[in-house]
């Protein structure tokens, strides 16, 4: 079937019955349960909103001539990257950019790799056939995906065979005629009980080595697969309204720990097997990490948009907005959002084919925006605090102000400049959902770890930057001073 509705979606989940635990239970509907129902709703409506606007979300496959999603999409062109990216900002403005894991993420990576899967060849010619032939699958059938990609955290100073217990982590098991046993356990699988599938992606070893190819695994299986179980944190959805928790109430992911016990993996679902040099190099080599953080910076330009217009509301709504250091704080989100706009204008614009002749985004670019962001968003997050002060606890709930005894009295004492307290209380409700809560603190912990440890990926970020043209410069200008001798030899 081709790109799916939102009750197509729903349809799926009922009938796959995937193996989710919650709250010290089996959870034996996703699209019913009072954690999950919600989210469940929201997912819909993202694969509704593809056929309600179809120019923009959905293209003609080029192998079906079907109608299929537009985050699927293989960028050829500059144009092809924009179209890609609009569509990816179309999903995020649903829920203000708060949805991590929204489909379009996994999308664009089963993309990269399945169009770029010469890496996987160097194993096993089948490997790369294999992901080719999952993008299609992915493709025509509009699979939604959940994805594991770090092994458990127990002992972080050895490697996953030096574990005082080395069966804990996901790993191979045995090789059979039809496919492979793997068993063990990995982390954190976000929408892990609400999707289609599975990506199990190769988390790199370091140093790579044969000890750990046993654990150096990438591999796609449905998420109701016998022996699969995702075993989720306690849910941030409370089962309250939407008015009282606007975004928990209907955006609340998930995540999950999953287990695999003793299963089975048919080989034509098996990308890398037992192979730790093609895990470490996966997604550079398949440049699967640049259109993943196209995606990424789509979506936060879109995240810093929404919390943006919340400051800016607020200030209206208390009246703050004349005072010096309120602007400049508002100031400090313009610039956030501007420079993250710039960093997608110029990996948008200054994109060049790779050499599988897909239009590939300039990765520097997007690599400084990967690297800034977790860093910033903390102080995002803090301005929309220090500004809301008292106010975002001064909350009462929906239900209060619909109580007759009391309230009026909530309606006039919490009024704004020019809004009645229930209108102001809405909006702090959701400035407090957004930083406050269960499901807010969870966001920025989430955007400040999202591609890993920011120190280690600012380690790494500089390591790989070109420095020597910069230290050239002032080579080049010391040089140019007059009366300045050469440099003296040392001793002399």
């Amino acid at each position: 079937m081709p790109a799916k509705t939102g009750q197509q979606y729903i349809d799926r989940l009922k009938e796959a019955k995937n193996n989710v635990y919650m709250h010290g239970e089996r959870i034996d509907d996703v699209t019913t349960h009072a954690a999950t129902k919600n989210v469940v709703q929201s997912m819909a409506k993202l694969y509704d909103v593809q056929f309600e606007q179809k120019e923009k979300m959905l293209y003609t496959s080029e192998q079906t001539g079907d109608q299929v999603g537009m985050t699927f999409l293989r960028p050829k062109t500059i144009e092809d990257l924009e179209r890609r990216r609009e569509a990816i900002q179309e999903w995020a403005r649903i829920s203000g950019g708060m949805m991590g894991r929204s489909p379009d993420y996994l999308n664009a990576e089963v993309m990269a790799m399945g169009v770029s899967n010469d890496l996987f060849a160097e194993d096993e010619q089948r490997f790369a056939d294999n992901a080719r032939r999952y993008y299609d699958f992915a493709r025509e059938n509009d699979i939604s995906l959940t994805h594991t990609l770090i092994h458990p955290q127990v002992n972080r100073a050895k490697a996953q065979h030096e574990q005082k217990d080395a069966n804990v982590a996901l790993r191979l098991v045995e090789k059979q005629k039809d496919g492979i046993i793997v068993n063990g356990i990995r982390l954190l699988a976000t929408q892990g009980g609400i999707t289609d599938e599975i990506l199990v992606f190769p988390s790199t070893v370091k140093p790579a080595g044969e000890l750990d190819d046993p654990y150096s695994l990438a591999f796609a299986i449905p998420n109701n697969t016998a022996g699969l179980k995702f075993l989720s944190r306690e849910s941030f959805d409370y089962g309250k309204n939407a008015w009282d928790h606007p975004m928990s109430a209907r955006f609340e992911e998930g995540d999950a720990i999953v287990s695999f016990e003793n299963v089975f993996v048919p080989w034509d679902r098996v990308f890398v097997c037992g192979n730790s040099s093609i895990c470490n190099r996966t997604f550079r080599d398949t440049n699967a990490v640049v259109h993943m953080s196209h995606q990424v910076v789509s979506k936060n330009v879109v995240k810093t948009e929404f919390l943006l217009g919340v400051v800016l509301k607020l200030m209206d709504a208390i009246g703050i907005d004349g005072f010096q250091h309120v602007k400049d704080k508002g100031t400090e989100i313009m610039l956030t959002l501007e420079a993250m706009k710039s960093h997608l204008y110029r990996a948008e614009q200054t994109a060049k084919l790779d050499q599988w002749g897909t239009m590939t985004p300039n990765f520097e670019a997007l690599n400084a925006a990967r690297n800034w962001y977790p860093r910033v968003y903390p102080r995002l997050n803090e301005i929309l605090r220090v500004l809301g002060a008292s106010g975002l606890m001064g909350i009462p709930t929906e239900a209060d102000f619909h109580n007759e005894e009391i309230g009026d009295i909530l309606n006039r004492g919490l009024q704004g400049k020019n809004m009645e307290g229930y209108e102001k209380v809405q909006l702090f409700r959701l400035a407090w959902d957004m930083t406050m809560s269960a499901f807010g603190s969870r966001q920025m912990h989430y955007e400040y770890y999202f591609f890993g440890d920011p120190v280690r990926m600012g380690m790494a970020y500089f390591d790989g930057f070109e420095k020597e043209s910069y230290k050239a410069q002032v080579d080049e200008f010391l040089k140019s001073i007059p009366g300045v001798k050469p440099t003296l030899v040392r001793g002399s």
